[in-house]
């Protein structure tokens, strides 16, 4: 298990990333591939969409330009202040704090779950992942983003000992233990690295 992928350690490491997570942020999650991600799904303007790990709302601003309904979760009371700071405590965005193994909601509670950034922190991503399937509506969808396994032993060394990295067949073992029963995957990234991140939509039945 990689060093961060303690709750406390993340919620450490966060509350000094979040002064410049924005800035950060944008060399490895782009608004172009937050728009491919988001092609790969149908959201409806009445669609109810939960964002996990939502950090300082990057993916949420994505998700406002197809829905209102739009509910934002994070573990990290410092990423969530930045949250707030940009969409305001009663702006169009119910924010929770709360962790991905334990989702506070009701079951068959959204049409659409989306994670994007924050699964490569959870200590047990097969537990948060039957929560998300918990709480997406029978015929809603489960998106995820995380970081594509590198190819270079040296990067697979330093990714395996600072948070979790997975390939495809990762994912599959991952996401079939969690009780879906089909998901696909895609690749996407900057220019740069085009691989960067494996993104999965999963559905529930």
């Amino acid at each position: 298990m990689g060093v961060l992928e303690n709750k406390e350690r993340a919620r450490l490491f966060y509350k000094y990333l979040s002064k410049v997570y924005d800035t950060v942020n944008t060399f490895f999650w782009t608004e172009e591939m937050r728009g491919e991600a988001m092609d790969l799904v149908e959201i409806e303007p009445d669609d109810h969409v939960l964002d996990v790990g939502c950090g300082t709302g990057f993916a949420t601003e994505g998700l406002l330009q197809h829905t209102e309904h739009v509910y934002g979760l994070d573990q990290s009371v410092h990423q969530l202040e930045k949250a707030t700071e940009k969409f305001g405590t009663r702006g169009p965005v119910q924010f929770y704090r709360g962790d991905a193994e334990r989702l506070p909601f009701a079951d068959d509670s959204f049409d659409l779950v989306w994670s994007s950034g924050s699964i490569e922190y959870w200590p047990n991503p097969i537990a948060a992942l039957d929560e998300c399937r918990r709480v997406v509506k029978p015929d809603g969808a489960v998106l995820i983003v995380g970081p594509n396994y590198p190819e270079s032993s040296i990067f697979q060394t330093l990714a395996d000992a600072i948070m979790l990295f997975y390939d495809e067949e990762e994912v599959d073992r991952m996401f079939d233990e969690a009780g879906f029963e089909s998901f696909e995957h895609h690749t996407m990234g900057p220019s740069y690295s085009p691989e960067l991140a494996l993104t999965t939509v999963a559905f529930p039945n």
